[in-house]
Order: C-alpha cells, then sequence, then structure tokens
C-alpha cells in the first residue's frame, strides 16, 4: 500500500495520533529529515522502519509529515 492508501483509512488519524505520541517519534523525525533523507531521498517506509527499528506506521507518519513539509512554501 501507498502513504495515499494508508492516508484514506478511518484509522488513519489515530495512527497519526498514536505516533506523536512516542517518546522517540521527535528524535526518529528530525533524524530521518536531517540525515536519512540526504543520503537517500527515495527511501520507502518499510526501509525506514528497518533501519531505525521503529513501526511502519511510525515511519508512514514520518514520511508522510516531512513531505507534507517539503511541499510547503517557507
Amino acid at each position: 500500500m501507498s502513504v495515499e492508501e494508508y492516508m484514506k483509512e478511518k484509522l488513519w488519524p489515530i495512527l497519526i495520533e498514536t505516533v506523536h505520541a512516542s517518546v522517540m517519534y521527535p528524535t526518529h523525525k528530525a533524524y530521518t529529515r536531517e540525515t536519512i533523507l540526504q543520503e537517500k531521498p527515495e527511501i520507502t517506509a518499510s526501509e525506514l522502519a528497518n533501519r531505525l527499528n521503529m513501526s511502519l506506521g511510525e515511519a508512514l507518519v514520518i514520511l508522510h509529515e516531512l513531505a507534507e513539509d517539503r511541499k510547503s512554501p517557507d
């Protein structure tokens, strides 16, 4: 499934809420933004989850949010 397909699911907002409650979420998101995406901009959610030993759900949310941040004008 793509991120867009996951976003259409009824439980997507609950997944986001759960991920945001994780203690490691801010660290994982910052490391992904500052290091991983610099090395491999097209990393998949499953690759990110494996690399950082996190859930696929957290990886999906982080990649989605970082993609949205890149789309937003500063």
